[in-house]
């Protein structure tokens, strides 16, 4: 113990104490809070007894009866359609704007800079912005399109089941559109030029500098970008209260806004985790994936 001590008083072990003091920041920040929620999936646990620790054990009944619900397999669509939609999007139109900035013109700078504006914006204000634009009588969209001649009858975004989920969709992209953009363009400066130098002169199109220099030295900033943004999407939750409150009738509702209204809107706090832990199960096996992905890649 002295040495140890010693160690960090003279300076040499001041790395292992800044890595002990995250471990311990995590440890009670994260971990706590997370075996707390999966711990409260296997009970049953209401506004009653959420103060006290005496909570009858439920077992898997959360379980069964959270997938037994008739809305199941609706939420769990919708979740697909927001999740792949929005990482989708946002990384075909963010891969499309680094690109574009990588080529040099008059304020390209600048303009990049003001793409980050979406990204800083809290997400009820993006929502509330995007209710707006996508507001049925009197929204900003609807008279894009009916100006350039795309549709021709008034389309209700947040009200039709059919356009409801694809509506948060939408504004979940723009929200992290800038995010993918600013990782893409770092991978995309870190590709030697003389590498596309040497590719023209042997005679490669675009395309084909694209497809053989520019993506396979990407691979490991597409999988960072890909997994990030899975993450990230499932924790969106700020967009749905401002756009369309998950619904109408569940035709927009997600996993993570519905663990919140078993929460706090149904006070069944078990089935509420429940929802939770289901999900942090997703996130862990795709990121498994991802990191056995990457090791696969580098022993390749």
């Amino acid at each position: 113990m002295g040495r140890i001590v010693s160690s960090i008083t003279d300076g040499k072990g001041f790395d292992l104490l800044l890595v002990g003091l995250t471990m311990v920041f995590l440890l009670a920040l994260a971990g706590v809070p997370l075996v707390y929620n999966v711990v409260m999936s296997f009970q049953q646990v209401d506004m009653f007894n959420l103060s006290t620790f005496s909570r009858p054990f439920a077992g898997f009944s959360n379980y069964v009866e959270v997938v037994s619900q008739p809305e199941f397999w609706l939420i769990i669509r919708n979740t697909a359609i927001f999740v792949f939609g929005s990482i989708g999007g946002q990384f075909v139109f963010g891969f499309a704007l680094a690109l574009f900035f990588m080529l040099k013109f008059p304020f390209a700078s600048t303009i990049r800079g003001l793409f980050l504006v979406s990204w800083v914006m809290p997400g009820l204000v993006v929502g509330a912005l995007w209710g707006w634009i996508l507001a049925g009588d009197f929204g900003v969209l609807n008279a894009i399109l009916k100006g350039i001649g795309l549709i021709d009858n008034t389309m209700f975004w947040k009200s039709d089941p059919s356009l409801a989920i694809w509506a948060v969709t939408i504004a979940n992209i723009w929200l992290g559109l800038a995010f993918n953009m600013m990782l893409l363009s770092v991978g995309l400066a870190g590709i030697s030029q003389d590498l596309y130098e040497a590719a023209e002169l042997d005679g490669a199109n675009g395309f084909q500098r694209f497809s053989t220099i520019t993506l396979p030295m990407m691979r490991s900033t597409i999988g960072a970008v890909l997994a990030l943004g899975l993450i990230y999407t499932l924790q969106q939750f700020d967009l749905f209260p401002a756009i369309t409150e998950g619904g109408p009738a569940n035709s927009s509702n997600v996993a993570q806004y519905w663990a919140w209204q078993w929460s706090f809107q149904l006070f069944d706090f078990a089935k509420g985790a429940t929802v939770s832990v289901m999900m942090l199960v997703f996130v862990l096996f795709a990121s498994l994936v991802y990191v056995w992905s990457t090791r696969h890649e580098v022993r390749g």
